[in-house]
Formats: C-alpha cells, structure tokens, sequence
C-alpha cells in the first residue's frame, strides 16, 4: 500500500470523524511528517541499509548475471537461425520480441535497479507505516483536528505552533525516543511545566522551639 494512499485514508477518517463537531467549534488544524516519525524507530536505518545491500548484492546482481547470459545466448541463437526464422513469420517476431525485451531490461538497468530497490524499501517499511497510522487516527480523533497537512506542504514563511505537530503526539503514542529539546518545547506549548519546574522543592525543617 503506498504512502500517499494511507495519509489521505486517514485523513478521510479524521475529517468524518470531526464533521459534526467542526460544524459546532473553530476548525483545528495539525500537521504531519511521516519521514520524521519513521527515523525515530531505534537503528531502522541501519536495518535498511543492510538488508537493501545484501539485496542488491544477492538478488539484483544474480537477476542482471542470469538476464546477460540469457540475452547472450538468445542473441546466438538468432543470429545463427536467422535465415530459418526469415521462413517462419511467427516464430521469427516472437524470438525478436523475447531479444528485444531482454536488450531493453539491460539498457535500462540502472532505472530498474532503483525501482526495485525502492519497492524493496517500501515493502522493508510498510510494518512501520501501518503502525505510525494507526497512532495517527487515534491523535486525530483524541485531539479532535478537523484538518491535517502534510508539513512539506506548509509554507517557509509560516511556523505553526509546535503543539499542533502531530508527528510529535505519534511519536509520543508510540513511546519513540525524542531530542529532549523537543520533548521540553513541546511540554511547554501545551501548557506542561518546564521538566526542571516540575519537582517540588524540598521541604525545610522547621526551627526547634527554645524552652
């Protein structure tokens, strides 16, 4: 399932589920980032970086070895059943066909190296997208935003209140470790106290009674 598919599905979900309520209050609005909440989940980029190496190393390069040689040998073939191929029509734009598709794969590979490389990473992430979304519709219907933008689309000349990054509320349902300056803006932003303010300070002895 592709990425852009699941943030419009639920955001459809967030807009049902706040129609009603938005119709009767100020619309809230959030905004998203999947990528940052993607990096957060401990040594996921070494995980990909190692399985996407041994893939390109293990399948892609056996698949351009076999496709080479295959091509190879069909070229040979052709080439040496040419004259008997001219007679048979059929059999001569089937072989030119099979030649012509193995020729393109090897031209293009370097293309068809980085599209199977990225289905390779989008099938490697799709664990980790399902449940960013499913903490994303729960901070949708919690929070009650009537709106979520992806905060790529926002603009340079805007900043909006850290409070509405949902991306840090996901994070947070999903217990990811955050930058501890991010964690304290945000703990501020939506009106916690300063971690250093939240302990008591400790209680003094009260002075013994002379007599």
């Amino acid at each position: 399932m592709k990425k852009g598919f699941l943030f419009a599905a639920v955001l459809a979900v967030a807009i049902l589920f706040t129609n009603n309520a938005s119709a009767q209050s100020n619309v809230k609005i959030g905004y998203f980032d999947e990528q940052s909440v993607i990096g957060l989940f401990p040594g996921i980029q070494e995980k990909l970086d190692t399985v996407l190496q041994s893939y390109a190393k293990d399948s892609l390069q056996e698949e351009y070895n076999y496709t080479l040689k295959d091509f190879q040998v069909k070229d040979s073939i052709y080439k040496r059943d040419s004259a008997d191929l001219s007679k048979r029509p059929k059999a001569l734009e089937m072989a030119t066909t099979d030649l012509n598709r193995l020729k393109y794969k090897l031209i293009n590979w370097q293309q068809y190296q980085q599209e199977s490389m990225q289905q390779k990473q989008e099938q490697l992430l799709l664990p980790f997208r399902q449940k960013i979304y499913a903490a994303l519709t729960e901070v949708i219907a919690e929070n009650k935003y009537t709106w979520v933008l992806n905060a790529s689309a926002l603009s340079v000349y805007y900043q909006p209140s850290i409070a509405d990054n949902i991306s840090i509320r996901v994070a947070m349902k999903l217990k990811l470790p955050l930058p501890k300056e991010i964690e304290e803006a945000f703990r501020v932003a939506t009106g916690g106290a300063p971690a250093k303010a939240i302990a008591a300070p400790a209680a003094t002895k009260a002075p013994a009674k002379k007599g």
